[in-house]
């Protein structure tokens, strides 16, 4: 029986780093995994999602030419094309992680794992072969999948999810998109940017629901200027796929309706992929479909750990991996701190591009601070009318007593790479006069950081 210091169910961005950070701290690792390195993340995920968003940029930028004063021709949308570079980018990413696992000695084991007593996994092989290896300490870290709606049944021809939305061979003329999460917007994005009638539905008062309202507000009326249009308060009811194309029923706050489509894309939401991977024999705690685990993603079985969305916490694959550095350096004897779970970055890479982090304007009002907001928009800086990118904004939320940096949300070009500056400033405990003291690049995006802070305190110069 092969034994290991580590072993990793599941290669995602928890899984591969935390196998990455263990192999550096001299401990000897295997991973297993049933499908492609690099987890959902990288092969379904994150990775490819972002290609398909980029060439739909390109698209509109060329569409939008003429106001950068440059003429061309009428332009095309080669769907199979694109779709293939999605596919491409993330090929090589996984490729890029085989190399990875043998830059760091890590063994790979393909097949599907399921944890056993004693500190054993069962691998069962694609060809059925079993085989036990052995580990001192077992880490959990399976992800999720897509949640199916048990009233919208998915089919995978006319009602999909993801997966099958990064992989359709031809381009819907139309597409509801159930639920406007970042899976529904950025899906949403890329159909309605190459000539798809787009259609969100979404349960919440708000899309994009777990933003700031403004951030919420902001979006639709981008969207809604695509052309794409969205029910909010509204629930799909069924869907009926008897016919050529799709028939969703909806409820809304007006009343029933009913929408035709070509495609229906699930993205309300993920589950956890916790069952059938043996919890229930070793005696692993659970509830409401997370494993339960302690600070450091110790299980109540000592020696089996959990990382990524199979655990509280917010499912994204940065607090995956930083989870699993946690847990490994703990198990190495090392004194790691705590993760913050206050202090997580949302992205969503929409067009305008969503940013977030820490408390929104509500929720700071509703924990009993005395706040002062701030805002600047797009629209007065300088680098955003030169890049033809106006739209969004930058909001930040203070305490008024302390100057405490309490959030952050951003809507507009490039804000993903923006919201690190925040993340890094609340954790340095940054107040906000200190955000308005410390000069800033211009003309630069990130600037309008600077700015709204200095409208939280009246001193705004360019507004």
């Amino acid at each position: 029986m092969a034994q290991y210091d580590v072993v990793i169910l599941g290669s995602g961005p928890g899984g591969y780093v935390t196998a990455i950070r263990a192999s550096q701290l001299g401990l000897k690792v295997a991973v297993i995994e049933k499908e492609n390195l690099g987890g959902i993340c990288l092969n379904w995920g994150c990775i490819p999602t972002k290609a398909l968003l980029k060439s739909a940029q390109v698209f509109q930028y060329i569409k939008h030419a003429k106001d950068y004063g440059i003429t061309v021709g009428e332009a095309s949308a080669d769907f199979s094309a694109v779709i293939g570079r999605s596919r491409s980018v993330a090929d090589g990413m996984s490729k890029g992680v085989q190399f990875l696992m043998k830059k760091n000695k890590i063994d790979v084991i393909d097949g599907y794992g399921k944890v056993l007593a004693g500190k054993k996994v069962e691998v069962t092989a694609a060809d059925g072969t079993v085989s036990v290896i052995e580990g001192k300490n077992i880490i959990i870290a399976t992800g999720a999948r897509a949640r199916a709606l048990p009233n919208v049944p998915i089919d995978g021809q006319k009602v999909i999810e993801y997966r099958k939305a990064m992989t359709l061979e031809t381009q819907p003329k139309s597409l509801v998109v159930i639920g406007s999460g970042a899976i529904g917007v950025e899906f949403a994005y890329v159909y309605a940017s190459m000539g798809t009638k787009v259609t969100i539905v979404e349960f919440m008062p708000n899309i994009v629901p777990v933003e700031d309202e403004d951030v919420s507000k902001e979006l639709a009326k981008q969207y809604k200027k695509m052309g794409i249009e969205i029910y909010t308060d509204s629930s799909v009811e069924k869907v009926d796929i008897s016919g050529d194309g799709c028939v969703s029923t909806v409820k809304t706050p007006k009343g029933e309706i009913t929408i035709e489509s070509e495609i229906v894309l699930s993205a309300a939401g993920i589950v956890s992929n916790i069952e059938n991977i043996g919890l229930e024999d070793v005696g692993i705690a659970t509830d409401r479909g997370k494993i339960l685990v302690d600070k450091y993603y110790q299980t109540n079985v000592p020696g089996y750990y959990a990382i990524g969305d199979v655990v509280p916490g917010q499912a994204l694959a940065h607090v995956a991996s930083a989870e699993g550095i946690i847990c490994v350096e703990k198990i190495a004897g090392h004194h790691p701190h705590p993760l913050n779970y206050g202090n997580i970055p949302g992205c969503t890479y929409c067009s305008p591009e969503i940013a977030s982090v820490g408390y929104t304007e509500k929720a700071a009002k509703e924990a009993g601070y005395e706040i002062k907001v701030g805002k600047f928009p797009f629209s007065a800086s300088g680098k955003a009318k030169a890049g033809g990118v106006p739209e969004g904004f930058v909001k930040v939320i203070f305490d008024a007593k302390y100057g405490e940096w309490l959030g952050c949300h951003m809507i507009g070009a490039n804000v993903t790479e923006m919201i690190a500056e925040a993340v890094v400033a609340r954790n340095l405990e940054t107040t906000g006069m200190e955000i308005v003291k410390s000069v800033h690049p211009h003309p630069t995006m990130s600037e309008a950081i600077m700015e709204a802070a200095a409208a939280a305190y009246g001193e705004v110069i360019h507004l």
